[in-house]
Parts: C-alpha cells; structure tokens; sequence
C-alpha cells in the first residue's frame, strides 16, 4: 500500500521528533548585540541641539534623532575636563586618577598610560568572542621607538616655515620604519586606524601599529596655530588636516559594512578627532552654521556621524547594536565661546564652566544610548551615570561577571535601559584639568579648592572649598560650603574613602598606580600610599 505523506505532515513529524531542549534553545537564543560607541571630542552639553534647544543655535540633526530613538542621560559625565584620562576611564571602567595621570594629558611621545594587563572594554569583547577595532583619536601613549642617544634631534620643534635636517629624516626614518608598541591593538583592539592626536605630531595615519608613509618633512607652518594644530613635528610632505574626519568616517563605516558578513559580532570605538581643534572645516560645511568655524565643525561632525549610522542601518545590523554617544569633555574656550554667546549659542548650556574645569561645563556631556527593542526610543533618564559605567554595562549584557580587578569605578546602566529610575551610583568622580576633583553624592557637589581648578574664570577665591546642591542650583551660583560645615565634612570624608580603597564599587581593596594627589593638600609630612607591585 502507497501512503503519501503531505509536506505539513513532514513538518509535524520533524516537530515530534526534535527534542524539547533543542526547541526552547532556539526559540531563547539570542544573537549577541554589536557595540558601537561614537566619542566626540571637545563636544559642549549645549553644542547638540535636544540638550540645549533654547540657547543652542548649532543644528545636530543625526545626533538628535539618535536620542530620539534611544535614551537620553542628562546627568552623563566623563571623568575629567580633558581628553586622555576620560579615554582611559571610558575604556577601563577605572577612574584615571588611580594612575600615574593625575593632572593633564598624556604628553608628546608619552608612553601608554593603560597598563598592558589591564582589562579594556575591547579586552571583554575579545574574551567573548567579538571582532573588535578602535578608529580615531587614541592619545593614551605609544611605545614610540625613538633611540635615546638621538631623542633631542627625534624631538626637535620647527620655528617657523623649517626645513628638515638629513639627520632629522633619517631618524625620523628609522622610527617610523618600525613597528609602534603599547597602541590599540595591544589594549584589546583587533584593528586600529587613526591619527593618534590630529594636532599633535606625528602628522600622518597610524594603521595597526605602523604609520601610514614615512614622514619626513616638518608640519608647514600654516597649520600651526590660530586653531589648526598646535604643537610642530615630523608629517609627510603633503600632509592636510581637512581629510582627517571624512576618512574615520569612510573607515568606520567600511568596517560596520565588512563585519556584518563575518560570523562574529562586533565592537567598534568610534573616537573622532572633532570637533576639537584643529578646526579643520571642508568647504562644503565652512559657514553653514552662521556662527563661527567651531559651529561649522560641529555640524560637519554631525554629519560624519550621520554617514556611519547610516552605514550602520544598510548593513542589516542596526536593529542588533548597541550604540553610545558622548564626548571626552566639554566646549575648549578658546574656540571662541564667548563670541558664539553673543550670537545666542551656549556651548555649555546651563552648565557653569567649559572644558578643563571641575564645574559641571567641564565634564558633564552629551550621553545617549540607543538599543532596539531594548531602551524606549525618545526616554530621558535623570540618574547620575560616568563613562566608566561601560564596562559593567557591556558584562551584563554579555553575561560576564567582571573580576575584583576589572572596573573597580563602574556600575551597569542595564537598569536604567531597561526603564528603572533608580540611582545605579551613589557617587562619582571627575576632575579637572589640574587634578582638582569634582565629588558626587547624590545631588551633591564638592570641590575641594577654589575657583574652576581649570580654565574657567571667576570664583570666589577666598573660600577654600565650595559645596552645590545640583537639585537646586545646576549652575553652580551659591557655595553653600561656609553654611554647611557638616556636609563639607561628610563629602571629604567620602573622597579620601573612595581614594584609599582603590575603587568605588563593593568588592575587595585594590591598589593604586601611585599616591594621589590630596585635595586641599595635605601637610607634607603626612604618609602617602606606597606605588602598587
């Protein structure tokens, strides 16, 4: 007898015969999502457009409706008022001063500042099986292979239009013909590409860890100064500063489009080279603001942004990624703040102070993150979060539980992704360019010295520590520390527990890279933690 079975009736009994487990696993399972963060620098609170949109002037579309389709933290810091120890702490979940870095940047030819041991968000990515890659602004230290009995000649600073010395070439030559040790792809980065510093030497791509071409002639005097670059140094004979932005963009988008064809997910740090100076505006954005070339950049920004997402949502992947966006510090002053006020645009919104400064204008940023089917598309959350808070983020997402040594300064966001309003962090830290530190408990601030501790002007430099309750005074007008003893005391104390015990989350003490520095100082006779093993 024929008996014909129907395709239904295959179906049926391929059902029956699979086994349960097998079933609820792939109706469970879950592609792991990519990770994308975009980091501006130099990008004011009040320089994107839903976070200032009655004194800001500069039109951000691209970023505007990434917050519109995602969530919006208003109350987002970095770590410091300045660009290298806000990379650190976002990409260690670690704050900077634990390390050698306790005032400043990472200087010209500095050596790296993250440990080689040291756990980066890329390190956990990798251990998860991510293909991950760092594309832009790094300025966290090479092993540079200058030779030390030439390090001067290495080193030398042009005056003026200057023409390169046989020996300078041929050591800049001899170096630039090696391999540079200690960059991202040491720190837990598959692929880099980037400037390092785009007004800082060398002036030239760093591809992996190799520069792209040998230079050999100094930077043209033309592109130094008046907010183009700002220091003098080794670049290739036809190196220009306009072509720096659009090709992170090209790159960045180039390896979204690639990624999605392997079978990995991915992880790309995005941290572009604007709109901090140099003020490298291609003529297609010069004087679309109306404003000034920093408003131009801004919007040319924008628009580099816009080109990735974009990239980001023809690939397919969109709806399975993670993307953050924020910046290492606020608005630099000397892009002409106080000319763009007068147009009516506030870089730094309602914030009191700009980059450098431990005053809200210093570290508080643009924060977003927008997650498909994950976060609310157009929420805002007024919690207190730090860019440190990466690193336990992206674990929990991952289903990773971070050692006692791992991100001793970060708290995951998840709760507040997830539509919870309730404080993740008790605390936190940032500090200002000088090392002055900005205390958080609550809606409470102290800073313990006077003035801005950074570039800001003004202050009241007769009282020594200054105390802000945010909740009622965001733009930090009334010191209510000389009124509040207690409080003042409450928050030192605070500080000095968060210092000694090398993190700020539950788990074990950890050791420190050096003594930090005390704020107000203390008496020099006074012991200090000894460097860590």
């Amino acid at each position: 007898m024929n008996i014909r079975i129907q395709s239904s009736q295959y179906f049926l009994i391929a059902l029956l015969l699979t086994p349960l487990a097998a079933l609820h696993a792939a109706d469970t399972a879950k592609p792991k999502p990519n990770l994308l963060i975009i980091y501006a620098d130099d990008l004011g609170y009040g320089d994107v457009q839903c976070y200032n949109p009655e004194r800001g002037k500069i039109p951000t579309p691209h970023i505007d409706k990434l917050a519109s389709q995602g969530m919006r933290f208003t109350d987002g810091h970095s770590s410091s008022g300045v660009c290298s120890p806000s990379r650190y702490t976002l990409l260690t979940g670690r704050y900077h001063w634990r390390t050698r870095l306790q005032s400043g940047i990472v200087p010209l030819w500095g050596a790296p500042l993250i440990a080689p041991d040291r756990v980066t968000v890329g390190t956990l990515a990798k251990q998860h099986g991510y293909r991950t890659a760092c594309i832009g602004k790094w300025h966290l230290g090479w092993e540079w292979p200058i030779p030390a009995d030439r390090e001067t000649l290495f080193k030398a600073k042009s005056k003026g239009e200057a023409t390169a010395s046989e020996a300078q070439r041929a050591v800049w030559q001899e170096v630039f013909s090696q391999p540079i040790g200690g960059g991202p792809t040491t720190r837990g980065f598959d692929l880099y590409f980037g400037t390092d510093v785009p007004n800082h030497p060398p002036f030239c791509f760093i591809e992996n860890n190799r520069s792209v071409g040998i230079p050999s002639e100094f930077l043209t005097a033309r592109l130094v100064g008046n907010n183009q670059a700002s220091l003098p140094g080794p670049a290739l004979a036809d190196w220009t500063l306009e072509p720096i932005l659009p090709a992170l963009g090209d790159r960045a988008a180039a390896f979204i489009t690639d990624s999605v064809k392997k079978p990995e997910p991915f992880l790309l740090y995005l941290p572009l080279t604007s709109p901090h100076t140099p003020l490298s505006v291609n003529e297609a954005w010069k004087g679309k603001s109306g404003l000034n070339l920093y408003a131009d950049f801004v919007m040319e920004t924008d628009a580099v942004i816009g080109r990735v997402l974009e990239a980001l949502e023809k690939s397919g992947a969109a709806d399975n990624t993670l993307v953050l966006f924020s910046a290492d510090n606020g608005c630099a002053p000397y892009i002409g703040i106080s000319d763009l006020e007068k147009m009516g645009h506030y870089p730094s919104g309602p914030l009191r102070g700009s980059k450098a400064d431990a005053w809200e204008g210093g570290h508080r940023v643009p924060f977003i993150v927008r997650w498909p089917g994950q976060v609310k598309a157009g929420s805002v959350c007024g919690q207190l979060v730090q860019q440190s808070d990466l690193m336990a983020t992206f674990a929990e997402v991952l289903g990773a539980q971070l050692p006692a040594n791992v991100g001793e300064d970060s708290v995951s966001l998840v709760p507040l992704l997830k539509g919870g309003d309730q404080p993740v962090r008790n605390n936190a830290v940032s500090a200002s360019i000088n090392g002055v530190p900005a205390v958080r408990s609550g809606t409470w601030k102290y800073i313990p010295a006077p003035g801005s501790g950074g570039w800001g002007k003004g202050g009241d430099q007769s009282q020594p520590v200054q105390l802000y309750n945010l909740a009622e005074d965001l733009g930090e007008t009334k010191n209510l520390a000389a009124a509040m003893p207690e409080k003042v005391t409450e928050m030192k104390a605070l500080l000095e527990k968060l210092v000694t015990e090398g993190r700020s989350t539950p788990g074990a003490a950890q050791n420190t890279d050096d003594a930090e520095t005390r704020y107000p100082a203390k008496p020099a006779t006074a012991p200090t933690k000894k460097k860590a093993p």
